[in-house]
């Protein structure tokens, strides 16, 4: 008999391994039944790697976020070998030897949380091994009608057997922040200071002009043979960009992964998709407990959210430069509008309330220029919002080892 969940547990399940981006608009649900329950997402691969199992609990409306489920004790066991994981951040688990599961040996994850229950997954063996043949970026137009770049794969298996196949990305591109100046701004000491709530320019040290940031894909990305005459992926698919967004503007790099994935593990997250979408989650029918292959090992009345999968994994990068698809045109506009402003030292009245001291105070602002024609309103300096002039706001100064100009 299958289990029945209550909606934010469903909800919680989705929001775990699919975060969203945008915004959600707030509304005022009360449930009383909540019950916490172990979240468990999953995946060893045939890489040689340190492997990673994430443990979280689901959370209520009025939390900020999932918990993590720290200090439990979480192993693999694959045929007469055992790989021990451990915490290395909150609710993050890797194995503390590099391995690559192996064909025709069957894995079972083991975890014991820290009030000593014990959890375990059925056992799972490696699917077929399929490399990506091609990936590759194309110039499109999308179904909305938005123009950019579509990150397109293709994928062949001339035995038939993969047949499902997920993908993730992770995509890395440089910063360069556009008002970026060896100068920086801090209050006068007042032993120094000409005037009241006087600022000086200094040397900046401490701010970068370019920097490199990585994000990762937050949707299930799935594809399935299984109608075909053949099992081949072709001209799918994994990522659009829009040509307006500010992290193609100098260049970018995107690593596609490629799992092929059991029929079970398919279905598991074909259905948590479709849990996560509003409609479903909101439906007068609601969908019953979305069932994966970890349980409790004391009470099989316990909801376990989840998915122990063992998969083969390819992978292919790529790099491209705007110019590439949109030569002579304008770059994206930068992630911040960059309004120069010249705020004014200090405002009128007794006491004067400093401004441009308190701003540079709390390094919410770049320099961006000396205003030598400014009004009786306005200050000594031009600025911009500190992401205009640091791209350490948003990005890390550390060159990817991968990275290639």
């Amino acid at each position: 008999m299958k289990k029945t969940i209550n909606k934010i547990g469903l909800y919680i399940l989705a929001m775990t391994f699919m975060p969203i981006s945008g915004c959600i608009e707030p509304i005022d649900v009360t449930f009383e039944d909540f019950e916490s329950a172990l979240v468990v997402e999953a995946t060893i691969t045939n890489k040689v790697e340190q492997q990673k199992v994430v443990l979280t609990r689901t959370y209520k409306f009025e939390d900020d976020g999932p918990s993590a489920e720290s200090s439990a004790r979480v192993r693999v066991i694959g045929g007469s070998n055992t790989y021990v994981f451990q915490e290395n951040a909150a609710g993050i688990y890797t194995s503390e030897q590099m391995f690559a599961a192996q064909p025709n040996t069957s894995y079972q994850l083991i975890i014991e949380t820290q009030d000593g229950r014990t959890y375990s997954s059925s056992e799972v063996q490696l699917t077929q091994t399929t490399q990506i043949d091609d990936l590759r970026v194309e110039r499109i137009t999308n179904d909305g009608g938005e123009e950019g770049i579509g990150v397109f794969v293709d994928s062949f298996d001339p035995t038939g057997n993969s047949v499902n196949y997920r993908y993730e990305y992770e995509e890395t591109y440089k910063i360069v922040a556009p008002f970026w100046s060896p100068i920086g701004l801090e209050r006068t000491p007042v032993d120094e200071a000409t005037q009241i709530c006087d600022v000086r320019k200094i040397p900046d040290e401490k701010s970068k002009e370019t920097c490199f940031a990585t994000d990762f894909s937050n949707s299930i990305i799935q594809a399935s043979t299984v109608d075909l005459s053949e099992d081949r992926v072709s001209n799918f698919r994994v990522r659009f960009i829009n040509r307006d967004n500010y992290i193609i503007s100098h260049r970018y790099s995107i690593l596609v992964r490629q799992y092929i994935q059991s029929n079970e593990a398919f279905t598991f997250y074909e259905t948590l998709n479709e849990f996560s979408g509003s409609d479903s989650f909101f439906s007068e029918t609601q969908p019953g407990f979305l069932e994966g292959n970890i349980s409790s090992d004391q009470s099989r009345n316990e909801k376990v959210l989840g998915y122990f999968d063992v998969a083969s994994v390819s992978e292919e990068r790529i790099f491209l430069n705007y110019d590439d698809f949109f030569p002579g045109e304008d770059l994206p506009p930068y992630v911040d509008p960059c309004q120069l402003s010249s705020p004014p030292l200090s405002t009128p009245g007794i006491p004067p309330r400093c401004i441009l001291a308190i701003q540079a105070d709390l390094g919410v602002v770049s320099y961006a220029g000396d205003n030598d024609s400014g009004g009786s309103t306005e200050g000594p300096f031009f600025v911009v919002p500190s992401v205009c002039g640091d791209c350490t706001e948003i990005g890390k100064v550390e060159i990817p080892e991968f990275w290639i100009e």
